[in-house]
């Protein structure tokens, strides 16, 4: 019999998923896994469970929760020879990486995709000593992903980004920025940079809208030094997905991404704070073997034709 091990959040989703846990379990069982449970304690916790499970060989890790908690469990496992499949139950806020594979956000339907046994290999980020699904980000901007409160996402979604950083304008400050990606160099001021290796980012789903999570590559956005106005007129753009033609945006793809500021600038790792800059961002392609819907392998398969033509 093949085994499991659910690694779950019990305080996320307002408890939706523990409530819910029998049934997983048994709609598991009867799916021909073996299946314990892990609920984390703390930070760290996940990344150590997931370690746990992989070095005794179990067969599928169910991750039932936000982004972080998904990001402590491929960091985990990310370094190690064998690496378990991977099943995503979305019990966050945002649920970025959730979104961005078409995973269902509600439970009993994410977990038929995993017992559909649809999966597809994907790409993950490495930033110095660390691991990202979504996305790693520099400059004041980022800080509002873990300083906007999770009950003013839960409430407004990502209207709870653009307030907040209405709120933060004042206080805004550009930082000088060597940023090397691949044969290229950008330096400047700039009020953020993003790499990200999915579309949904911090709630917006145009954000990065040509990344393709299997190709091997990130898509990087730098946002040059901005007054008010010009924030404003960006940061609305983005919500409709109309940012990219602006010419205070650098918008390409790169596979290594080198970030050396001149002045302090805190590393955002997948919503979370991940220590100092600068640093190294490479991509491991087709790292880690995800359960995803059957529409997703065939829209990804549609992409990567598509991209492959345009090279041509």
């Amino acid at each position: 019999m093949k085994k499991a091990r659910i690694i779950y959040n019990p305080t996320a989703g307002r408890e939706t998923f523990k409530r819910e846990l029998p049934i997983v379990l048994e709609r598991c069982e009867k799916a021909g896994y073996e299946t314990s449970t892990h609920a984390t304690v703390g930070a760290g916790d996940a990344a150590i469970a997931a370690k746990h499970a992989a070095n005794n060989h179990f067969d599928l890790i169910i991750v039932a929760g936000g982004d972080g908690t998904i990001n402590e469990v491929i960091h985990g496992i990310a370094h190690l020879e064998y690496r378990p499949k991977i099943g995503v139950i979305p019990a966050g806020t945002t649920n970025d990486f959730a979104r961005a594979l078409s995973i269902p956000l509600k439970i009993q339907l994410a977990l038929s995709v995993i017992l559909n046994n649809k999966s597809i290999h994907l790409d993950i980020g490495r930033v110095n000593d660390q691991h990202f699904i979504n996305i790693a980000g520099g400059g004041d901007l980022t800080e509002l992903t873990y300083e906007v409160p999770s009950g003013m996402k839960a409430v407004v979604g990502q209207l709870a980004y653009y307030m907040k950083g209405i709120e933060m304008l004042p206080s805004l400050k550009p930082v000088y920025t060597r940023i090397e990606y691949d044969d290229k160099v950008f330096e400047g001021e700039i009020m953020l940079f993003l790499v990200a290796n999915t579309n949904s980012v911090a709630g917006f789903e145009k954000l990065a809208p040509d990344a393709l999570i299997n190709d091997g590559f990130f898509d990087l956005l730098i946002l040059k030094k901005t007054n008010m106005g010009e924030f404003l007129r960006i940061a609305t753009a983005a919500l409709r997905g109309n940012h990219l033609e602006d010419n205070q945006i650098i918008y390409t793809q790169a596979k290594k991404i080198t970030v050396t500021p001149e002045n302090h600038m805190q590393l955002n790792i997948d919503g979370e704070y991940g220590g100092l800059l600068p640093g190294v961002i490479e991509n491991l392609q087709e790292h880690i073997e995800f359960f995803v819907p059957k529409e997703f392998i065939e829209k990804t398969k549609q992409l990567t034709k598509a991209k492959l033509s345009e090279t041509i």
